[in-house]
């Protein structure tokens, strides 16, 4: 009887635990209001059952309506809001009220030596996230900035190492350099961003005004660019490998003459070498004479007898080798000798964790790329260590060390012979070697393999950049920490040009060694103090004492004329007759004093002080340190109780003013040095015998000093419809003064420039970024980032020399001109092209018709300076970039940059038709002008520039370029969870799209040459 009824108890008891299953399992209609903070209805807010794409969105009332099973989760979230995670359980009705996100404005940024809250922040700061990038596959640092930063100038390279000039906010020195400084992981970097694997960098910053860069004092006039390596992140160890693979393909190409274009062309060219001065049909094929020209009177032009095809060939200066070809019907298509689809391919993997007592990341990547001209290959190994250890309460411990190797030994072949060489000229020899000179002609170039196939090289550089350090906690809220940063390189350059080669086997073949070893160190004491008292008032000081050294030693020596014979090259120099043995040996220190204070209050008001004292050896011995300076304040004026705008969700005002140095000059300009050399002198009985000579080779100016920059910024960060459009504006001005120039000097001075710091340059521009979420579903989600910049200067003063009226006068031998800008053309300017009817009036010029009418200004009937004008401007009057996001699904990433330089010009000096020996080469198929087929635009073929020599030809280079289009595709957990992977991705991008130039027709307007197109496809895994 108890058994049955501890039966039937289990029995009821497994019947309840099935009903409340089937009562969890069954989905309930759940409703509900969603409220912002200040309890008004939330529209647009996204609800998702966890884990699933299955969702909805509230109404204009803040209402929804959604299906869910009692044992399912709901995650609500919203552009600006925190997400809330709520489980169903026995509810139907949720309501919720959800907090705005504040993580953006309390996110830490990076900054000089430090780090501080992006609310406190005073200074001119763009931030670059590369993970953000990762479908593009960035395989240079300058990838990742380019058209990213507003303020930041990204140049371009089209080698296969790739890379690109930097510049911040305009050209500010006329003579040292423009470069930014790079600080990577908080110490000063000297090496290449080439060095750095892209796929190991967690955040970039550009510090752009006084009050951001100040802090690096003698070294950051010019801006500084702030790179974050990765570290491990909290829980298991993470191994991640990427792997891509792609093609660089030539993005546009100029046309030049194939073979029967180019004999029609070359016709026209001896025309107009010959204008006015040859017979009827003299250079035309005699076998299309018309029916007035008998073939006997067209070969008794010149007297010439025999095959009239050939007799024709030779009037158009076309070589034996050039004749035989055409005759056989022989023709050679030299781009495909010059020009390739390049192979490219990186690969990188990394491996990384964190505890509570131990941090690290390592990686490990390779890369080798092809460019699009034959034998440009860039390969490099680069590997990263960065570990940090937790010794004890107080004690932290660790180090960044990036090992980096290239290696550029292979030969590229000049691109520029694709113009040059003849389609009728002959790629082989006889006996199958390669042509020296395709058609035999000193002038019609030579074969694009010819060369390297004689030369040995190899072009190698290994370096060790690394941090150390030990950070100590203090009490109060103090802490100390302390970088040692040593940094070595060494570089070899080895070349063996054959004696077999036809010109070098002259000199008995020719070989060099190059070997150059860098030592350079610095060491970082920094001591910082945070607190905050009251909770309002923030303290946040920092104070650095810095020393550093660099040391070179670089040696080179060459030889040639080798015996019996060069086929050991550069591994037996001492073989050679004529040895040259040199040597370049450098060194230089330096040292700093920093100090900077930020403070907070109430998180409304703040305000940044710092200053700091340089010392560099490469100045006078009057001047060796300066003294840098800035100050800035910050005010949320959103936080203040008067600021009562629905729209506005957060606004900040900037203002910042300071001063900031460079020392980007030689480490020895400010010396005198003594050079010696060696002469042959002759005896009166005319013996020759070798002298040594010892000579001053350059002024000292004991005087010189730094560079200095003085700038305002005025800055306003904003965020509005709940964070759906965030920007940034700012507004400068900077004078550059003391400018460190090459200051020419009087012959009898026996020195032909002195370094010294003269004049005065000033910039100042306007920029814009805008970041906005035009589009948020479950199912898609559409952002935009925009940024838009314009920069202008000005020479303000030279040198301080005045003339007779005692106005200052001003460089044209250099092209500055006080009252302009640096970049500003002043040359010749040209109104259309002399006609057939103005032939007197050009002949005063020593031209003809056909040729460009150059303005005479002041009607002398010469050119001189009198006549040169202020025409456009080298640089953007503006540019911008615009890049598109979308997610679609949660899964699927596409996005695509454009990015645009407009207002500047360039020389087109293809327009006048004189590129290099037309009646001995070939040519870019270009409009030209004759009698027949005038025009006012372009010149006819072998133009004359006249007495107006060294002129050129204008033309818009503003362009639109289409960057790059991605896509990425992250494969659902529940699918790659199965095969113990945390997250698989695969991706492609084309870069380089094209690009609409709207007066630009020839290459690339960007760089003037070829430029590549490239294709890639990766994968990213994460276990």
């Amino acid at each position: 009887m108890r058994y049955k009824f501890y039966k039937n108890l289990w029995f009821i008891v497994f019947l309840l635990c099935i009903s409340v299953t089937v009562a969890y399992a069954q989905e309930v209609q759940i409703t509900g209001t969603v409220l912002d903070e200040t309890d008004m209805p939330l529209p647009g807010v996204t609800i998702l059952l966890k884990g699933t794409t299955t969702g909805t969105t509230t109404d204009l009332d803040g209402k929804y309506s959604i299906s869910a099973p009692r044992t399912s989760t709901l995650v609500f979230s919203f552009i600006g809001y925190d997400p809330l995670e709520i489980e169903v359980g026995n509810q139907s009705v949720i309501d919720l009220t959800m907090n705005p996100n504040a993580s953006d404005l309390e996110e830490v940024v990076v900054i000089g030596y430090g780090t501080a809250k992006k609310r406190d922040i005073t200074g001119a700061v763009s931030s670059v996230n590369p993970s953000k990038l990762e479908n593009e596959n960035p395989n240079s640092v300058q990838d990742i900035l380019r058209g990213n930063a507003a303020g930041l100038n990204v140049g371009i390279s089209t080698s296969a190492k790739g890379g690109g000039s930097l510049q911040v906010r305009g050209q500010t020195s006329l003579n040292a350099g423009n470069s930014p400084l790079l600080v990577l992981d908080g110490a000063i970097y000297y090496g290449e961003l080439a060095d750095i694997n892209p796929n190991d960098i967690e955040n970039l910053e550009v510090l752009k005004d006084a009050s951001a860069a100040a802090v690096f004092g003698a070294k950051a006039a010019n801006g500084v660019i702030l790179i974050t390596t990765k570290k491990g992140t909290v829980g298991k160890s993470i191994i991640k490998f990427n792997a891509n693979a792609g093609l660089a393909t030539m993005a546009t190409y100029p046309d030049v003459y194939g073979p029967d274009e180019f004999i029609s062309w070359r016709e026209d060219v001896f025309k107009s070498i010959n204008a006015g001065g040859y017979d009827p049909y003299e250079f035309s094929d005699p076998r299309k004479l018309p029916s007035d020209v008998s073939l006997e009177d067209w070969m008794a032009y010149d007297g010439s007898s025999g095959d009239p095809v050939t007799v024709w060939l030779q009037r158009l200066n076309m070589q034996p080798e050039e004749i035989k070809n055409y005759l056989a019907g022989n023709s050679v298509d030299w781009r495909d000798k010059i020009f390739q689809t390049g192979f490219r391919q990186d690969y990188t993997v990394s491996l990384s964790g964190r505890t509570d007592n131990i941090n690290y990341y390592w990686s490990v990547g390779y890369l080798n790329n092809e460019g699009i001209i034959i034998g440009d290959e860039y390969e490099t190994i680069r590997t990263r260590i960065n570990l940090e250890g937790k010794v004890n309460k107080w004690l932290t411990v660790g180090m960044n060390v990036q090992f980096a190797t290239q290696d550029q030994s292979k030969v590229p072949v000049s691109s520029g012979l694709y113009r040059t060489l003849s389609p009728w000229g002959s790629e082989y020899n006889e006996d199958g070697t390669y042509k020296w000179r395709p058609n035999d002609e000193q002038s019609g170039g030579t074969h694009p393999f010819y060369d390297r196939t004689y030369i040995d090289r190899t072009d190698r550089d290994v370096n060790i950049n690394s941090t150390l350090f030990a950070a100590i906690k203090l009490p109060f809220g103090f802490n100390f920490r302390t970088n040692f940063t040593p940094r070595f390189e060494y570089y070899e350059y080895f070349n063996h040009q054959s004696a077999e080669h036809e010109v070098w086997g002259a000199s008995g073949g020719i070989a060099s060694r190059r070997q150059r070893k860098e030592y350079y160190w610095q060491i970082d004491n920094i001591l910082t103090w945070q607190k905050t008292f009251a909770e309002k008032h923030d303290f946040n000081a920092t104070f650095l004492v810095n020393a550093e050294k660099f040391q070179s030693w670089d040696n080179t020596m060459t030889n040639n004329g080798f015996e019996p014979h060069d086929r050991l090259g550069y591994h037996n120099i001492g073989g050679g007759i004529n040895p040259i043995i040199s040597s370049n040996d450098e060194y230089s220190t330096g040292d700093a004093l920093m100090g900077r204070l930020i403070y907070s209050y109430d998180g409304k008001y703040s305000t940044t002080v710092s200053l700091r004292r340089d010392g560099y050896s490469a100045f006078g011995q009057s001047n060796p340190r300066a003294l840098f300076y800035s100050a800035a304040v910050g005010w949320v004026f959103s936080d203040e109780n008067f600021v009562n705008i629905d729209w506005l969700d957060f606004g900040k005002m900037r203002f910042s003013w300071g001063s900031n140095g460079n020392r980007d000059i030689g480490r020895y300009v400010a010396l005198s040095d003594l050079n010696t050399g060696k002469y042959f002198y002759q005896r009166p009985s005319g013996e020759l015998y070798l002298v040594n000579q010892l000579y001053v080779n350059r002024m000292q100016n004991s005087n010189l000093q730094w560079e200095r920059t003085e700038s305002f910024n005025l800055g306003i960060d904003f965020s509005i419809l709940k964070t759906r459009l965030t920007g940034t504006i700012e507004m400068y001005k900077m004078a550059t003064t003391d400018l460190l120039v090459q200051r020419s000097l009087p012959d009898f001075l026996g020195f032909n420039y002195v370094w010294d710091n003269l004049g005065q340059v000033d910039n100042k521009g306007f920029e814009l970024t805008l970041n906005s979420t035009n589009f948020e579903t479950k199912n898609l989600t559409w952002r935009t980032t925009a940024n838009f910049q314009l920069n202008r200067n000005e020479i303000v003063s030279l040198y301080g020399d005045l003339d007779e009226n005692g106005v200052e006068l001003d460089d044209p031998s250099n092209g500055w001109f006080i009252g302009h800008a640096i970049d500003q053309i002043w040359n010749y300017k040209t109104d259309g092209i002399w006609q057939s009817d103005e032939a007197e009036a050009a002949a005063e010029y020593g031209v003809k018709p056909g040729d460009f009418k150059v303005v005479d200004v002041d009607g002398d009937g010469k050119f001189t300076n009198a006549d040169r004008q202020f025409q456009g401007y080298t640089e953007p009057r503006f540019r911008w970039s615009l890049r598109n996001e979308f997610t679609l699904f949660k899964n699927l990433d596409v996005s695509f940059m454009m990015y645009s330089y407009w207002g500047h010009e360039g020389s087109f000096n293809q327009m006048k038709n004189r590129d290099g020996f037309l009646d001995r080469t070939s040519s870019y198929v270009t409009p030209y002008w004759t009698e027949e087929n005038p025009n006012n635009e372009w010149a006819r073929l072998n133009s004359s520039e006249g007495s107006a020599g060294g002129y050129s030809i204008y033309r818009k280079k503003s362009f639109i370029r289409l960057e790059n289009i991605s896509m990425g595709y992250n494969f659902p957990k529940q699918i790659i969870e199965k095969a113990k992977i945390t997250n698989l991705r695969v991706y492609g991008n084309i870069r380089n799209v094209g690009f609409f130039a709207p007066e630009w027709d020839f290459w690339d307007p960007e760089n003037s040459g070829p430029i590549p197109r490239y294709f890639t496809l990766g994968i990213d895994v994460t276990l």
